[in-house]
């Protein structure tokens, strides 16, 4: 099949390449969000699909807007029989679902109707699931709702963080995109609606929701900073300055005398006190600086007795 491929970030380019790979279709040309401002020059930065893209030779689109006329019109001309997406990052209206004859088939990475929206693999960490996934559907104008073709699994490990999860389902997601693509074009593959009883959404996470609130127990406080690992990224605040954070470990050892926040600097290890049981800092990111063991932090900043995270 001729297939026009939608996405836009790292995520995405498993997908893309494998299609290009493909014996069986040709991507006719690539279509992503417009160059953005990146680093300390703010200088405009392709896509990593679109990246991908220029190296393939392919026409790159990048409408501000998939209403645009002039993008209705550039894909009217390259007529793709359908259309992939993975994690595009705008909706995409009716006129132009319209114009592939098998429509627009989406990569979605959770196992719907559950987590439908922006962060699914957040979520799934976030509420402790233990298995999630990925789903190829037909993408109607509604958030994620569209009959699905096919379905891969994927176990949720105790320590993944969301990038870690993401990059597996990228990988094992590329290959269900590939075999849905096939089975289109064979006619042996056909849409069943969405069961209507565990729908659940994850909306886009935002660095407002990342913050760290250290009254809460420290299981839902580790799954929060997993999540959160690599984007946005957890923080807090330490002596009225942002801190980043990496992923944390929850103390098993029963020392639960210290405070929600409170700090406990030893040789070897940083500990903060939680409603439940202590965590253990792992890696710390001070504002203009770069990421280090927490160790390494705490006997720079020489931490005092009694002060704490907020």
């Amino acid at each position: 099949m001729r297939l026009l491929f939608a996405g836009t970030p790292e995520p995405a380019v498993p997908a893309l390449r494998a299609l290009l790979e493909s014996p069986r279709h040709e991507v006719v040309g690539v279509l992503t969000r417009p160059d953005a401002p990146a680093g300390r020059g703010r200088r405009l930065v392709r896509s990593p699909v679109g990246a991908l893209a220029d190296e393939a030779g392919l026409p790159v689109l990048t409408p501000a807007r998939p209403k645009d006329p002039e993008f209705l019109d550039a894909l009217r001309e390259l007529a793709p029989d359908c259309a992939p997406v993975v994690a595009y990052g705008a909706l995409v209206p009716r006129v132009a679902l319209d114009v592939p004859a098998h429509g627009w088939v989406n990569l979605h990475f959770s196992l719907l109707p559950a987590w439908r929206g922006a962060a699914p693999v957040q979520a799934a960490i976030r509420h402790g699931d233990e298995i999630t996934g990925a789903t190829t559907f037909l993408l109607e104008e509604g958030l994620d709702t569209g009959p699905t073709y096919g379905v891969v699994t994927e176990a949720v490990g105790e320590r993944d963080t969301s990038g870690d999860l993401l990059g597996r389902l990228a990988r094992s997601g590329a290959a269900l995109l590939v075999a849905t693509m096939d089975g289109i074009e064979d006619g042996t593959l056909r849409a069943v609606p969405q069961p209507a009883d565990g729908v659940s959404h994850a909306p886009k996470v935002t660095v407002a929701d990342a913050r760290v609130d250290w009254s809460a127990p420290a299981v839902p406080l580790d799954r929060l900073i997993r999540s959160t690992t690599p984007d946005p990224g957890a923080w807090t605040e330490f002596r009225g300055q942002r801190l980043g954070l990496g992923p944390v470990t929850p103390v098993r050892t029963g020392e639960t005398d210290l405070k929600p926040g409170e700090l406990r600097a030893e040789k070897k290890r940083v500990l903060v006190g939680t409603a439940t049981v202590p965590v253990q800092l792992g890696e710390v990111r001070p504002v203009g600086k770069k990421a280090m063991p927490a160790a390494d932090w705490a006997r720079g900043v020489r931490i005092e007795a009694g002060e704490s995270l907020s």
